[in-house]
């Protein structure tokens, strides 16, 4: 694995955390949306990874035809979707969304659990951050051992 693998394998964690952390932001930005484009009120989103491991036919191809491949490990989001746990519903019979039996169909989002999620991907945009540092010193570090 060469030192520009390593910082391309982190550099992928940055990108899919940082869309996982606009995901957790969206969710709680709608956390009291009873009424969307689709109808219904709105559903909590979670982002899908996908690790990407370099174990792909045109990788190990690659590897034995001694070329140069692009493909890293590292990962990637696959997708966006919709939690599909129950809504909440609150009675509130003078609420425009509210049924004929006045309760209102509210957004599956739990604040805090969106928090607790909001805290990992902190914590794992701060370790890729980190392991981009580490590699930029041991990059520094080589280049004083060749003066």
């Amino acid at each position: 694995m060469s030192f520009f693998n390593s910082i391309d394998i982190a550099g992928s964690g940055l990108t899919a955390t940082r869309l996982r952390m606009d995901t957790i932001s969206e969710n709680v930005a709608n956390a009291e949306t009873t009424r969307t484009e689709q109808g219904g009120a709105y559903r909590r989103k979670a982002v899908v990874y996908q690790a990407l491991d370099g174990s792909s036919f045109k990788s190990k191809l690659y590897q034995k035809l001694g070329y140069d491949e692009n493909e890293t490990a590292g990962v990637k989001v696959v997708e966006i979707v919709e939690d599909q746990s129950d809504m909440n519903y609150v009675y509130d019979p003078t609420h425009p969304d509210a049924d004929e039996d006045g309760y209102v169909e509210m957004p599956n989002v739990n604040p805090t659990q969106e928090v607790l999620d909001m805290m990992a991907a902190k914590r794992a945009y701060q370790i890729n951050l980190s392991a981009i540092d580490a590699m930029k010193q041991m990059g520094n570090k080589a280049l004083e051992i060749g003066r």
